[in-house]
Order: structure tokens, then C-alpha cells, then sequence
């Protein structure tokens, strides 16, 4: 079985992130980047079913700048076997990126399709969803536990009343939620293996994909600041405030 798992480059979740002082967009000058965490949980996933004999090759892709091989090199650090980098300066939206799946996947013949829930730099949990329809492939979101057998995947999905069950036949497309696995740490040995292991580079023309932004960012700016608490003598003045000053009564 192949396992085809998309990563990003973001900016770290350590990061506090800013705005660009004419709203255009994020300021990620001399910012610290690194793979999406819903991510990284994706490719341990894939690992411990090629660890339990289940799948044969992992291939981790990345779509973007050339600075993208390094999230490949991470992947692969973890344990993919090796990486493709769809090349591009464009700002990719997640149509554009799930086209850009659906034709490696075309290439590929990847079994199964496991990618991160959402990234946390948009946060726009579309990219899965969209290549299983491009694909016409059964899919299972927010996924918490994944197992494979007989050609079938039953995957235990999170939402909002609990937890559900879902059995999809393969190919199919999973997304993961934080509580599916603990993702391993890169040792420096397999950081120094995964220098060595095959990385593509190809263009989003090379795959005959046009991927213009079709949507235009209008504005970007920061939350409102919120105004300290204060503390009140009793409920009489909470109630006047909350009539009077906050309006919300």
C-alpha cells in the first residue's frame, strides 16, 4: 500500500503572528517556520502503518516556495521515504493545492491520502475535503483513529456529540484530528538519512494545473484589543453595567 501525505510550511505555532502595517497580509519576514501540526501527525500515522507492515512507501508532498523542501526533509526525517515539491511562488489557495493532489495522485496511485485537518496559518479545513471530491473518493474527517484492513479503512471521527465510526473502502482520504497519535521526534540520525533520500521537484505546469488565486484578499487586520475586567461591589452595579455601559441587556 502507498500512503501520499501533504505537509505544509507554516509559520510555528510558537510564533506570535503580525500583521503588515499596510493590511495586505501576515508579515513572515525573519519569522521561524515549520510543518503544519496537524501535519506532523499525518505522517506518524502513515510511519506506524508502514511500521506494522501495512503500507510499503510513504511519499510526503509539499506545494510552494523552494524553501518547502526543508518541511519535505522533516517528513522525511520522521519517516517518509521520500518527498515531491510542486514548486511555485504563487499564493496557493486550497482548490488550487487539492488540484494539485488530485493529479500526483493520478501519478502516484496512492491507496490512501492522509492530510492534516486544517493548517493553522488559514485554518481553512477545505484541502482534504476537495481532493476526495476531485478524486470521487470516500473520505473521513477529523479522524482520532485509523485502522486498515481487508481493502477497508474504519476510521473513529470526532465531532461535536462524540464520536463516530465510519468504515470507507480504499482509495479514500482521511483527515486528522490532534488526538489520533503523539508524533515523534526527528533523531539526528534519520535527520541526517533524510538528506539522502530522493526529493522531485516539479512545477504546477508540469502537472497541467493553472493555479491562479481565484480569491483576493481584501484586508487583513488584528483582533480588537480587549479592555481589562474590573471587579464590581454586587449584583445590582454587574446588572447596571451590563444594561448601561455594556449594552448587552
Amino acid at each position: 500500500m502507498k500512503i501520499l501525505i501533504p505537509v505544509k510550511r507554516v509559520a510555528d505555532y510558537n510564533v506570535k503572528v503580525r500583521v503588515k502595517a499596510d493590511g495586505s497580509g501576515v508579515d513572515l519576514a525573519n519569522v521561524k517556520m515549520s510543518m503544519n501540526p496537524f501535519d506532523e501527525i499525518a505522517i506518524e500515522e502513515a510511519v506506524r502503518l508502514k511500521e506494522a507492515g501495512i503500507a510499503t512507501e510513504v511519499i510526503a508532498v509539499s506545494c510552494g516556495v523552494a524553501a518547502c523542501q526543508e518541511t519535505l526533509r522533516t517528513a522525511m526525517a520522521i519517516g517518509a521515504d521520500r518527498g515531491i515539491l510542486v514548486e511555485t511562488d504563487v499564493d496557493l489557495q486550497p482548490l488550487a493545492v487539492a488540484k494539485l493532489l488530485k493529479a500526483l495522485c493520478d501519478k502516484e496511485q496512492p491507496q490512501l491520502v492522509i492530510c492534516g485537518k486544517q493548517a493553522i496559518d488559514d485554518d481553512a479545513n477545505q484541502t482534504g475535503q476537495m481532493l476526495a471530491a476531485l478524486q470521487n473518493w470516500p473520505q473521513a474527517t477529523f479522524a482520532s483513529k485509523v485502522v486498515l484492513a481487508d481493502g477497508k479503512a474504519t476510521v473513529t471521527r470526532e465531532i461535536d456529540g462524540g464520536l463516530e465510526t465510519l468504515q470507507i473502502t480504499l482509495p479514500a482520504v482521511v483527515s486528522t484530528d490532534l488526538r489520533l497519535n503523539e508524533p515523534r521526534y526527528a533523531t539526528l540520525p534519520n535527520i541526517m538519512k533524510a538528506k539522502k533520500k530522493p526529493l522531485d521537484t516539479v512545477k504546477p505546469a508540469d502537472l497541467g494545473i493553472d493555479v491562479t488565486p481565484r480569491l483576493t484578499t481584501l484586508k487583513v487586520a488584528e483582533p480588537a484589543k480587549r479592555s481589562a475586567g474590573i471587579t464590581v461591589a454586587d449584583v445590582a452595579e454587574l446588572v447596571n453595567k451590563l444594561k448601561n455601559e455594556a449594552k448587552v441587556i
